[in-house]
């Protein structure tokens, strides 16, 4: 296993391109399932998540071609099992589940893996699709779905415990898009990534309406067509390098971004004493570190709230800035297992449940840590820039899931970073 040495201190200058999203491209990679057309996908990004997907793609029998950041996939002649040695390996696999019941009236899919951030369950997926007509059997860790006679359009309400549920809201609308007559998707999740996923299934040939707020509804269409489409920019990856320029950056560049994806983002970081300027389209940012800056408050929630995926990265850019600041996680209240890392490194942190109180020290120390989790990660990596001295950062597969070449990012930028093999 690889593990990234960070020594702290360098200053971060000059700009990099931010990939496409790894949240959207995962439902659009499952949504080539619904048509025998070719589908070309751009900007996918090379992380260990993405080639999961495209790897169950080509186990259910699609023809893929990937190179240089553009996936071209056939799905004409598919199976209807999606293989656990697989699935295990990535909660997001669970987005097959939809389209596959659509197009072959039939899914068997794994209980899926992914990060341990706390309990993730499938029952909402499972209980729009239900309503839409599936039966829904469990056997030997598989969930097996049918319906033979076809899925039929309904009014379905996604409420979760903590919010609308994204993933959910994919698998719902996918497998609509072929249901008969019309779906309502009341509480659907408003990400972008639904919204970018919608954009993508309308030029396919769906009939998709008020994606991106909390009521989508879908008139089901017979067949969908092989269409181009390009990927967003990946928001929570151009949020940590937002957070990686406040902590140790000069007037860092980021290029390919959208700004109106980045709005709680950008708040958070300009509320703690930092500036942002976008260009006038609104796809390039910089950010300029100001040393005079003071302790805020977050409360992560759905789009547009601030996201539970910067969450940590933002605790680290917290550690070192001055006064007392609170972070409450209202979607996953456990994500704070970075926090006993960041401590090791000198962070003064206290978690007392869904909520951490973080009180900025002068320097963090450098020390070797473990990710947890694909953001904790991140949060380490952040706070290794800062650090005083050279951190281990073990683990990396973690962080290999979401962010593409990240030291080689960071290099670019005139960071300090070595990727070693973990004896």
């Amino acid at each position: 296993m690889d593990k990234l040495v960070v020594h702290g201190g360098a200053t971060l200058r000059g700009a990099i391109n931010i990939s496409g999203s790894k949240n959207a491209s995962l439902p659009i990679l499952a949504a080539t399932l619904l048509t025998e057309g070719e589908c070309i996908i751009r900007r996918v990004p090379d992380v260990s998540d993405t080639n999961y997907m495209v790897q169950i793609l080509s186990a259910l029998g699609s023809d893929v071609e990937r190179s240089s950041g553009t996936v071209r996939i056939s799905c004409a002649d598919i199976s209807d099992e999606a293989p656990y040695e697989l699935v295990r390996r990535m909660r997001a696999s669970i987005c097959v589940m939809g389209p596959l019941l659509a197009r072959k009236r039939r899914a068997v899919v794994s209980l899926p893996g992914g990060c341990v951030i706390g309990d993730r369950p499938v029952d909402l997926h499972l209980r729009g699709l239900e309503a839409l007509g599936a039966k829904v059997e469990f056997e030997g860790g598989n969930i097996i779905l049918t319906a033979p006679d076809g899925l039929r359009g309904a009014e379905i309400d996604l409420r979760g415990t903590h919010g609308p549920t994204v993933l959910g809201t994919d698998n719902v609308m996918m497998a609509a898009t072929l249901a008969e007559g019309i779906t309502v998707i009341e509480s659907a999740a408003a990400e972008p990534e639904v919204l970018d996923l919608a954009n993508f299934l309308n030029a396919m040939g769906a009939k998709i309406q008020g994606a991106g707020t909390r009521r989508i509804v879908i008139e089901g269409v017979k067949e969908l067509k092989g269409v181009e489409h390009t990927v967003i920019p990946d928001r929570i990856e151009a949020g940590t390098f937002m957070a990686a320029a406040a902590l140790a950056g000069e007037e860092v560049r980021l290029r390919r971004i959208c700004r109106e994806h980045m709005k709680a983002i950008t708040e958070a970081i300009v509320k703690s004493g930092h500036r942002i300027d976008f260009n006038e389209a609104g796809d390039e940012c910089v950010i300029h570190r100001n040393p005079e800056t003071t302790g805020c408050d977050i409360v992560t929630a759905p789009y547009p709230g601030y996201p539970t995926d910067m969450q940590a990265q933002m605790t680290a850019l917290l550690a070192t800035t001055p006064g007392i600041s609170v972070i409450k996680d209202t979607i996953f209240p456990q994500r704070f297992m970075h926090c006993s890392e960041l401590k090791r490194m000198g962070a003064d942190i206290k978690v007392d449940g869904g909520t951490a109180i973080v009180r900025g020290v002068a320097q963090l120390s450098a020390a070797p840590v473990m990710a947890s989790d694909l953001r904790a990660s991140a949060a380490l990596v952040l706070a290794a820039l800062k650090a005083k001295g050279s951190t281990e950062i073990s683990r990396l597969y973690h962080i290999d899931r979401g962010y593409e070449h990240i030291d080689e990012k960071l290099l670019m930028l005139g960071a300090n970073v070595e990727r070693v093999k973990d004896r």
